[in-house]
This record gives structure tokens, C-alpha cells and sequence, in this order.
């Protein structure tokens, strides 16, 4: 067998260096296409496409008939708009199906957000963006309208500064880096917040975005170090600031998201013991 090697995720197309002639730009301009489509944009025009990605009208039209053609994307012909196709969903659920992460948080998960009326979500990281991995509702909580898919921001979410708070530095810095670069003028603020949540993970084992996000949004997170193919993880509990306020979160929401992260990880320890040790999966940053 030939030797394994790394392949380091790129965080934006932008730090590909112009020397790597194994990246092929043309997918990762249809993936790009796929990545516009979300639970909030389920539809999409080819100049709505072509706005989001930053590509010429031309090479839109062609990528979306090519993923049309594979059935990544279909078309409705009345209206010009596209969709994700059943090929994009069978790739998605392929990701998730098997995933112990979700399987044994799932009804955790459900019980604290019928608890606390609210959202609770698990999320990886993409980009300088979270993405829900698994999401439960309370059915009298009030939200944003989420789901599984959507991405939310890694700089102002309490989800995403958890994920700050539990990597290490070497991995931290290039990711503030680029958070700062995508937004100068917020910037100051918005590392006030993360280097708050990072003292408060470690001192707490928990941190906040009141109203940092969304103005009327509060959520808390808890950082999940596991070993999954997504790398590090974490938990939130989100809803109305009027739902959530800063006391229940820090004298009760806190101690049980915290406990259900414990519960998780004791959880998948067990299941990964009884394994077998060739058969262990190594997640990454």
C-alpha cells in the first residue's frame, strides 16, 4: 500500500497557493453552487447563483446544467429556479446516516429543549461558519427557523466560540485571521467576544452570545471534543432573550447542556471500547 497523506481542509478557496496543481478549480465551482442552497434559500435563479458565488452569468449557466444533468440539481422550467437535486441529498444523508454523534445525542437533545423551551443544536465547523450537524426543538420554543445544514457565524455564536475556545492555538490564529479580514470594522468587537467566551470556557466550561448574533437571540455552548470524522464539535441551547435570560442560562441551562456534553462523550467512549481498534475513525480540525 502506498504511504497516507494529510489533506489539510481549505478554508478559503482564496489561501489555495497557485502552485497546487492537484486542486481542480472547475469543482470546486460546482461545489460552490451546491454550498448556496440552504433550508433558508431552497430555491435559487442562475443570477441569484451568480451574485452569491461570484461568478460570471456564462459559467453559472454551465455549472448548473452539468449538475442538472447528474441529478445534483433539479430545474423548474416555469419558473427558471433551481433546487437541490435527490443526488446532493443521498451525498448529505450518506454523511450523517452512520454518525454515533447524533444518534446517541439525539434524544439528549430533546429532552433539554423540551426542558428549556428552546433549540438545541450540534454543530461542526465549516469555514469560518458552524454547521447544525443534528438540531432539536421544543414545540413552543421560537427561533430562527433553522435546520440541519444551515450555517451559522463561527465569531458571534456562542456554538462557534466554544469551537474557538477548545482548539488549539496553532489552529485558532489563521481562523481569527480570516474572521477579521471578512469584516475589519467589526472586528475589534467581535474579538472582544471570542477572547471573552475562550476565558469563560475555560473557567466555566461554557460561554454566551447574548444577543451578539441576532439582537433578540440568546444561546450559550459547550465545546464536544470527541473523536469524529468532523472534528471537534459543540452543543448549544438557543432562543428569544426573553426565553433564555442570563440568569436561568447561568444557574440552570448551563449545568444541564454541560452535563448532556459529558453524557455524550461517556457515551461514545463506551461504544468506541468495545470496538474493534483497527476500526476507529480519526476526526481532524
Amino acid at each position: 500500500m502506498g504511504r497516507s497523506r494529510t489533506i489539510e481542509l481549505l478554508r478559503d478557496v482564496d489561501d489555495l497557493p497557485a502552485d497546487d496543481r492537484q486542486f481542480v478549480a472547475a469543482l470546486e465551482r460546482g461545489l460552490r453552487v451546491l454550498r448556496m442552497f440552504s433550508s433558508a434559500h431552497e430555491t435559487l435563479s442562475n443570477g441569484e447563483l451568480s451574485r452569491g458565488t461570484a461568478l460570471s452569468k456564462a459559467t453559472i449557466s454551465r455549472l448548473t446544467y452539468t449538475l442538472s444533468r447528474l441529478g445534483y440539481l433539479t430545474h423548474d422550467q416555469s419558473s427558471g429556479r433551481y433546487r437541490l437535486g435527490p443526488g446532493a441529498l443521498a451525498l448529505g444523508y450518506a454523511s450523517l446516516s452512520k454518525f454515533d454523534v447524533r444518534q446517541v445525542a439525539r434524544p439528549l437533545m430533546q429532552n433539554l429543549a423540551d426542558y428549556a423551551g428552546a433549540s438545541v443544536a450540534l454543530c461542526a465547523r465549516d469555514g469560518i461558519n458552524m454547521i447544525y450537524l443534528e438540531l432539536r426543538r421544543s414545540p413552543s420554543g421560537l427561533g430562527l427557523g433553522l435546520d440541519i445544514g444551515d450555517r451559522i457565524p463561527l465569531a458571534t455564536t456562542s456554538v462557534g466560540r466554544a469551537y474557538l475556545a477548545a482548539i488549539d492555538e496553532a489552529d485558532r490564529k489563521p481562523l481569527l485571521d480570516e474572521i477579521r479580514r471578512s469584516d475589519t470594522s467589526a472586528w475589534p468587537k467581535v474579538r472582544r467576544g471570542i477572547e471573552q467566551a475562550i476565558r469563560d470556557v475555560a473557567e466555566r466550561g461554557y460561554c454566551t452570545s447574548l444577543g451578539d448574533w441576532v439582537p433578540e437571540i440568546h444561546s450559550l455552548g459547550v465545546p464536544l471534543d470527541v473523536n469524529s470524522p468532523y472534528g471537534v464539535l459543540a452543543f448549544n441551547i438557543g432562543g428569544l432573550a426573553s426565553t433564555l435570560p442570563p440568569r436561568l442560562i447561568e444557574t440552570d441551562l448551563a449545568p444541564r447542556l454541560m452535563a448532556l456534553t459529558r453524557r455524550v462523550a461517556e457515551m461514545l467512549g463506551a461504544a468506541g471500547a468495545e470496538q474493534p481498534s483497527g476500526k476507529s475513525i480519526k476526526g481532524g480540525h
